[in-house]
């Protein structure tokens, strides 16, 4: 029995705006000084391409997976189809892991932005914790955003796709500004050398991958919202692989313009990346104009996420992986049951703060890489396993997806290992990997071993 279908709403522009945006979040604005003294701007802006790169290898597997079952959930499907329900719920338990993590964060990160240029915020302190003071003018503004986000995605996904699409619109035009002034304002003395003297090119680029990556992973979201789009699969599939390339050619454009406005070692030294880069240079506009980006990548990453976790849950509860309420619809084709479980998530989860938050973003990125690699296994088992489902679209290059999905594994490797550079913070990231799979677990033993729902390839193929 094929349970009742969202309905379709998202248009191709929509969709990419959901996708893209999602990947073009908040923290790299600001964050351009750190990334800058510790990689050297050659170092993040080429590691921004080799990571677009990779990251293109697995949407590869995603954008063929998506032309052929195109449902609410993506990953969860996918593995629900090649592995059956105890991998499906796996991913699904990753998925909403991270993405609850990110929004969690951001019920925090919203104030705190803002907080940045009206320190009048930071007064009233609640409470702290893991070394952050939690402040009631900030909380507000974070919850006051939340159910903001809950009240559009509520109404509908296409009034929520209007807003994504109208916002990240703004978003690649401060964007364009950003570029055209920085590249005909500066020159390539400020750029080069792109690297530290006693520093390794190739090591740096290589070591800014991971962060890179970690920044480029919301294309799947477009996979997850695939059943919402009123669009031919194909051209869902095309949409995904079209999200990883606009984000990673903003990053490096963008990237690149203020290396080149201002010597790149002056950046390093200063606090707010890019916006820092502009106002020294003499553009006070453009400097508010890249706070902006900031600001609407926070509400564009917040939306899309929140819609994107809803999906998650909707498509476990169908194949009875969470309980079926998850999986219903009102009169209207919305799921508001799975959507009133987000927002108790984001909101319970987001009161720990910034401090504590980090160490959950941390682990979001574990989890995110293993959905990638259970999503890469899942492209070849059923290519195997259902040859006849086999799709118009094709990586002509089998390899290409298994190259990013050993790219991704290592990484999962290098960062799950204690000791090594880029290890988790021990113990506390730990005791969250190990906290969130034992909840995990201890919820999977009370699925049935019959779960109702959606079981086989037809019936999550929609033509």
């Amino acid at each position: 029995m094929q349970s009742k279908r969202l309905k379709k709403s998202l248009s191709l522009w929509m969709i990419i705006s959901f996708g893209a945006s999602g990947i073009i979040g908040t923290s790299w604005v600001y964050t351009t000084s750190s990334f800058f003294a510790k990689y050297g701007a050659g170092g993040v802006i080429f590691g921004f391409v080799v990571a677009g790169l990779l990251a293109t290898c697995i949407a590869l597997a995603y954008s063929e997976l998506t032309q052929r079952f195109p449902r609410a959930g993506g990953e969860t499907v996918f593995a629900h189809v090649a592995f059956g329900k105890k991998w499906s719920f796996v991913v699904g338990w990753l998925l909403v892991g991270a993405y609850v993590s990110s929004l969690a964060f951001y019920v925090t990160a919203s104030g705190m932005l803002l907080s940045l240029f009206f320190p009048v915020l930071n007064t009233f302190p609640l409470y702290t914790l893991a070394g952050t003071t939690i402040h009631l003018p900030v909380l507000l503004i974070g919850v006051v955003l939340t159910l903001f986000i809950f009240c559009f995605s509520a109404i509908g996904i296409e009034l929520a796709g209007w807003l994504q699409m109208i916002l990240f619109g703004f978003m690649l035009i401060i964007g364009l500004c950003l570029v055209m002034v920085g590249f005909s304002s500066g020159n390539i003395d400020n750029f080069w050398p792109a690297f530290t003297p006693n520093s390794n090119a190739i090591v740096s680029t290589l070591h800014f991958v991971l962060p890179a990556m970690t920044l480029l992973t919301g294309f799947s979201i477009v996979s997850v919202l695939a059943e919402d789009a009123n669009l031919k699969p194909k051209s869902i599939s095309i949409a995904l692989l079209m999200t990883v390339f606009i984000a990673t050619a903003f990053y490096f454009l963008v990237l690149l313009a203020s290396a080149w406005l201002i010597p790149w070692k002056v950046t390093a030294t200063m606090h707010y990346g890019v916006i820092d880069a502009f106002r020294l240079a003499g553009f006070p506009d453009l400097a508010w104009g890249a706070y902006a980006i900031a600001a609407l990548g926070l509400v564009t990453s917040f939306l899309a996420l929140f819609s994107a976790t809803s999906r998650v849950i909707l498509s476990m509860g169908r194949t009875g992986i969470l309980p079926p309420i998850f999986a219903r619809l009102n009169r209207n084709d919305k799921p508001i049951n799975a959507l009133l479980f987000t927002l108790g998530l984001t909101l319970g989860l987001g009161l720990l703060g910034k401090g504590a938050l980090l160490w959950f973003l941390d682990t979001g990125g574990v989890y995110i890489g293993l959905a990638w690699v259970i999503a890469v296994l899942s492209l070849y088992r059923i290519r195997r396993i259902y040859p006849q489902t086999m799709t118009p679209f094709q990586t002509r290059t089998r390899w290409l997806p298994a190259i990013g999905g050993f790219i991704a594994l290592a990484t999962i490797a290098m960062i799950a290992i204690p000791g090594t550079s880029l290890s988790l913070v021990w113990p506390n990231e730990y005791i969250i990997l190990g906290v969130w799979a034992l909840l995990g677990f201890t919820l999977y033993r009370f699925v049935p071993s019959e779960a109702p729902g959606e079981h086989t390839s037809s019936q999550y193929e929609m033509q």
